[in-house]
């Protein structure tokens, strides 16, 4: 082995020793790199280096949002890509392709299958040489329906001790659970009754990374989507990868270490990939997976959402300038993911410790007014607690705690406009671009709440809608596409560049934005409140050398000391640079 190969091994049995004491990490590692075809380093990867900048936008799809007769769901979706959003989108998030049995595609049956009714490995193939592409990682359950699953039933053949087990007497009440199912199902395999463990549901079964096979089954399946041309990881569920009795089985220590023994692997195999992180939990909890700049590359801001919904609903933004002003900087080589919508609900435990009980049942309150509907998780105590609001965004934001009103689609845009604009790499949920509503009819076929909110459009009526002038999707994507098209030319939403959070009261949200060479400086100001807000320039010390210009309106600033009347749900982004 070269001093490179070398570097790489030990890298490799230190993360092993740290998850497999017991274990021989030598043959282990050694067998990690054959499987990732790494037998011959010829570099290593450089540290803290930001492999974006503020041009990316990554748009998530399920990979049959949108339907033609005459092609496969993935090719009408590249289609899209090409015939409506030029310019706009470089990355895509395709939501699980995979063969798959519930749960839109997050209970895999096959980790080496396009599903026919998605398209095939050549469309995917074919996306990812001209977009980045982001793929789920489905990595702590897979189907009740898989041959794994089945094998294990058997007890014999490959996937046959995968699954985790457990005794139904362990200490279990300290289990952190996002669903309201039992947590352990009683399963009768060819050995008898076996107890699997089931975080999620009984057709998601849980995988034991106890067995190192199971490790190598997933460095196996993470080489072939590289090769596919895979190039972000999202690693769904992550934080409930590694179980113990008498634990929370949530972020325990050798979920970590395996976050940073995958990363390690996947920056040697191909450096400029990454890996994000997909934890719905509490704010400091979720901001632990970026380690220290060697676990996640990104981390979902999921605060966000919930935070910025109630914000908007209530005029006040006192709980998000709070929260933004927790939030550390992210160091180079890392950055936010942020999103205000996504194919799951809006979640409510990231609020937990910023919103109280009253205020989440006074949100969840409206939001069911609204037409949305409610998810809920168990705690340890046997009761129930929201987990997350179902319910489209355009439909979310059609009024404030007093009701519905004409400001949703201005409302919907100063969501977005916010968004754009913070510290990270933007996501955009594919029915957010052009405002889809809720969807009744697909949540009463599923017969699940989270299906309000994952409309299969028909591409000929989406394109007939986005072309009508009449139709609040046409007024909603033409809005969306300038908004995208300004963002990407400012050096000062790098998704690193500097974010100070600025106070100008309840009733208008700001926050700087400086590029990171110190040379473009942006004022984000937004007033969200359907009433008109004032705002003093003077109170923005802007350099009065400079000259100051509205990116989104195209106006120049001509008396700095201004007091400028902000309608509702106006934004400006003022910058020293036009």
């Amino acid at each position: 082995m070269n001093l490179l190969n070398d570097n790489l091994h030990f890298r490799v049995k230190s993360h092993l020793e740290s998850v497999y004491p017991l274990l021989d990490t030598e043959q282990l590692a050694s067998e990690l790199i054959t499987l990732m075809r790494l037998e011959q380093v010829l570099s290593e990867p450089a540290p803290h280096q930001n492999h974006w900048d503020a041009s990316d936008l990554i748009m998530i799809a399920y990979g049959d949002s949108i339907h033609h007769p005459d092609e496969t769901a993935l090719m009408t979706l590249y289609r899209f890509l090409h015939e409506q959003c030029q310019g706009m989108i470089n990355g895509i998030h395709i939501l699980p392709f995979f063969p798959y049995s519930s749960d839109d595609g997050f209970a895999v049956s096959d980790f080496y299958a396009v599903r026919s009714s998605a398209g095939s490995w050549e469309d995917i193939e074919k996306i990812s040489a001209e977009f980045r592409l982001m793929a789920d990682l489905v990595i702590n359950h897979c189907s009740s329906e898989s041959q794994w699953f089945k094998n294990f039933k058997m007890a014999q053949g490959e996937g046959h001790n995968y699954f985790f087990t457990e005794n139904p007497e362990a200490d279990l009440s300290q289990v952190v659970r996002p669903r309201t199912s039992p947590l352990l199902n009683a399963v009768q395999t060819h050995d008898g009754i076996q107890h699997v463990w089931c975080t999620f549901s009984h057709d998601q079964v849980d995988l034991d990374f106890r067995n190192p096979e199971v490790l190598k089954e997933f460095v196996k399946i993470i080489r072939f989507y590289l090769d596919k041309g895979v190039n972000i990881f999202r690693l769904d569920a992550i934080a409930f990868l590694w179980k113990e009795a008498g634990s929370s089985c949530l972020n325990l220590p050798q979920t970590h270490e395996l976050v940073r023994l995958l990363r390690t692997l996947i920056e040697y195999a191909q450096p400029n990939a990454m890996i994000i992180t997909e934890t719905n939990i509490p704010s400091r909890e979720n901001l632990s997976y970026f380690g220290n700049a060697n676990e996640a590359h990104c981390v979902y801001n999921f605060s966000l959402p919930p935070l910025l919904l109630h914000t908007l609903i209530t005029g006040e933004c006192d709980y998000l300038k709070q929260w933004m002003m927790s939030m550390p900087p992210a160091q180079d080589g890392t950055a936010y993911f942020n999103f205000i919508a996504s194919h799951d609900g809006i979640g409510l435990r990231p609020a937990e410790g910023i919103l109280s009980d009253q205020e989440v049942s006074q949100l969840i309150d409206l939001m069911q007014s609204f037409g949305g509907h409610v998810s809920w998780r168990a705690l340890e105590n046997g009761q129930n607690k929201p987990y997350e609001i179902n319910i489209s965004l355009f439909d979310a934001l059609q009024g404030t705690t007093q009701g519905p009103d004409q400001w949703g689609e201005e409302r919907f845009l100063c969501a977005h406009r916010i968004m754009l604009a913070l510290e990270g790499i933007p996501g955009i949920y594919i029915q957010s671009l052009f405002g889809s509503q809720n969807d009744y009819e697909r949540v009463k076929m599923t017969g699940h709440y989270r299906s309000i909110n994952r409309h299969h459009w028909q591409y000929d009526e989406l394109k007939e809608a986005l072309d009508d002038p009449q139709t609040h999707h046409h007024r909603i994507f033409e809005a969306m596409k300038k908004l995208i098209s300004i963002r990407t030319y400012q050096p000062a939403f790098h998704p690193n560049a500097t974010q100070f959070t600025l106070h100008l009261g309840s009733q208008v949200f700001g926050f700087w934005r400086q590029s990171i060479d110190r040379r473009q400086s942006i004022f984000c100001l937004n007033n969200i409140s359907s009433e008109p807000a004032e705002l003093l320039l003077s109170n923005l010390n802007l350099i009065g050398t400079d000259d100051w210009y509205d990116l989104l309106s195209g106006k120049r600033c001509e008396d700095l000391h201004e007091t400028l009347i902000l309608q509702p749900y106006q934004s400006l982004w003022l910058s020293n640079v036009y």
